[in-house]
């Protein structure tokens, strides 16, 4: 009797583990493949209309910005990163940024925003304590990684889904200069940046 109820009891966790075991697998491989399936950003395409986060200071609430309508009728330079905080994000490209904000408006770049899928908060802290948000950089959150996803550079996986590392030049909302770190991660810092305007 007690192995009639062992060998039901492995039967039932069995079918049940089974059941839902598909489900996960091709949620998890459908979300995979559409993230594949989107194109890389390249120069002539639109900048998404999407809603990212800019923090507040004192941990106030965060404020909706449009990307889109932010970048109309303006030349901006954006860039991303993998991780707010993180060593070569935080030793190198940030700071290359900072360095090159009088060079960029030299150049006509009205407006530099950092991009990150670390939430509002995050971003606003990075931005202040690094001295980002002094030199006039502008740091949105794109917690839902919706930009990253449209210009087909998510790195999914995990917990957080990452950006992978770019930068580009915007004029009224139309990318006319597309940088990424597919060779050098030194590609997208500001000085290729600045070679290329």
């Amino acid at each position: 009797m007690k192995t009639y109820l062992k060998l039901a009891l492995v039967s039932v966790l069995t079918c049940t583990a089974s059941a839902f075991a598909p489900k996960i697998s091709a949620t998890t491989k459908s979300t995979a493949l559409n993230m594949a399936d989107v194109p890389e950003v390249k120069v002539g395409d639109s900048i998404p209309d999407v809603v990212l986060m800019e923090g507040s200071p004192d941990y106030g609430k965060p404020n909706g910005v449009n990307l889109a309508e932010l970048c109309k009728g303006k030349k901006v330079a954006i860039f991303a990163v993998p991780g707010a905080f993180t060593p070569g994000c935080s030793k190198s490209h940030l700071p290359s940024f900072i360095d090159a904000q009088d060079e960029l408006k030299a150049k006509g770049v009205e407006l530099t925003i950092c991009v990150a899928t670390n939430d509002a908060f995050v971003m606003e802290a990075w931005g202040r304590t690094s001295g980002g948000s002094d030199a006039g950089i502008m740091f949105l959150s794109d917690s839902e990684a919706e930009l990253t996803r449209a210009f087909g550079l998510s790195i999914e996986g995990g917990i957080l889904v990452r950006s992978k590392r770019y930068s580009l030049i915007a004029e009224d909302g139309v990318v006319t200069h597309y940088f990424s770190s597919a060779e050098e991660s030194s590609n997208t810092w500001a000085p290729s940046v600045l070679a290329a305007l």
